[in-house]
This record gives structure tokens, C-alpha cells and sequence, in this order.
């Protein structure tokens, strides 16, 4: 069975407007995801990336294009500028490691969270929003809390784990040796598992 790692932040737009497509291709191929939400500040200073506030404004520009185009283009809402971003990432990134380790779905729980921030006005930061958000998704937040305090403490190695695979961006798929960066490469993950690649 094929393993894809899938490395991302919650606060990551390109993240969000992926949608659900790396896991209909997982599902096409029988590949098992491994949700691991990383720290992308870290990533940025350790891996040579530059935080979009620092960025050219050429960059900032292109930046902005591309996401209005995205939306479109994939049909999904989306506040170019949202109220509650940036944000603390760590609570809701815990949740969704722990409702991996609770056997819930992860990747339903991530697209909300992601939802919640580029297209709700939502405060993932806050905890009775992300009380809210688990029980949107159908999850019971008291089959996580068990998990809740290694999927904290699992935070900085997962992130420290990315960099030694060569990850330096989100959203970011790993499966075997290939790495594949940005929603925009979710069809070459799909031709790697097909054998194409």
C-alpha cells in the first residue's frame, strides 16, 4: 500500500483551496495519509523561504492573483484576506493529530479547520471554535482528548521530520523518495501513484 505524508500548516491558503483532491487520488490508488501539520515559520527560516509579509511586493501581488484565480478556478470561497490570520496554529493542529490517533477522519477535520479560517471568519485559535468545528465534521471531542497532549507534544518534531525530507513549503506530499510541493502538483502525485512517474 502507497504512504503519501502529507505536510501542511492550517494557516496555509494554498493548503485550503487543495480541497479534498489529494485524498480522492488516495482513495483511487488505496494510498494510506499521514496528516502531519508542521510549523511553516520554522520551515520558512531553516529551509530558505521568505514569510509572504516580507515578500517583494511583485511577490505579494503575483501571490494575490494567484489565489483570486485558485478560487475561481476550483470553485471554492475564499477571504483573500481574512480576519483571524495569521493565528495560533498549534490548537487546531493537535486536534487533527489527534483525531488521526483517535481513528477520525483528519483530512475532514483539516479541510474545516482550513475552511473556518480562509472562508468563515473563524478563530482556529480559539477553543470553543474548534469545539464547534469538530462537531460540524461529526467528531466527538471527547474520544480525542486522550490524544490530545502527545499530539501537542508531537508539534516540533513533526515540523523538524519535514525538514529532514527535504520540505520547505505547504502543502507539501511525500511518498517514497518523490516530494511534491503545492496543490498545483497534486496531479503528478496522482501519475507517481498510477506509475506514470
Amino acid at each position: 500500500m502507497a504512504h503519501i505524508d502529507y505536510y501542511f500548516t492550517v494557516l496555509s491558503p494554498f493548503a485550503y483551496l487543495a480541497g479534498d483532491r489529494m485524498e480522492q487520488i488516495a482513495q483511487k490508488h488505496g494510498a494510506k495519509i499521514a496528516y502531519k501539520p508542521v510549523d511553516i515559520m520554522t520551515l520558512f527560516s531553516e529551509m530558505g523561504g521568505t514569510p509572504p509579509a516580507q515578500r517583494h511586493d511583485s511577490r505579494k501581488e503575483y501571490r494575490m492573483q494567484e489565489l483570486q484565480r485558485l478560487s475561481k478556478l476550483n470553485g471554492m470561497a475564499m477571504n483573500f484576506q481574512p480576519a483571524h490570520w495569521p493565528t495560533d496554529q498549534k490548537p487546531a493542529s493537535a486536534m487533527i493529530v489527534a483525531a488521526e490517533k483517535a481513528g477520525a477522519d483528519a483530512g475532514a477535520l483539516s479541510r474545516a479547520v482550513m475552511k473556518a479560517v480562509w472562508a468563515e471568519e473563524r478563530n482556529i485559535a480559539d477553543d470553543a471554535t474548534l469545539t464547534a468545528i469538530l462537531s460540524e465534521t461529526g467528531i466527538d471531542r471527547a474520544a480525542l482528548e486522550p490524544h490530545l497532549d502527545a499530539a501537542r507534544a508531537a508539534f516540533d518534531p513533526m515540523t523538524q521530520e519535514a525538514m529532514t525530507k527535504g520540505v520547505f513549503g505547504a502543502p507539501f506530499y511525500v511518498v517514497d523518495d518523490q516530494r511534491f510541493w503545492g496543490q498545483d502538483r497534486i496531479a503528478h502525485l496522482d501519475a507517481y501513484l498510477s506509475g506514470q512517474l
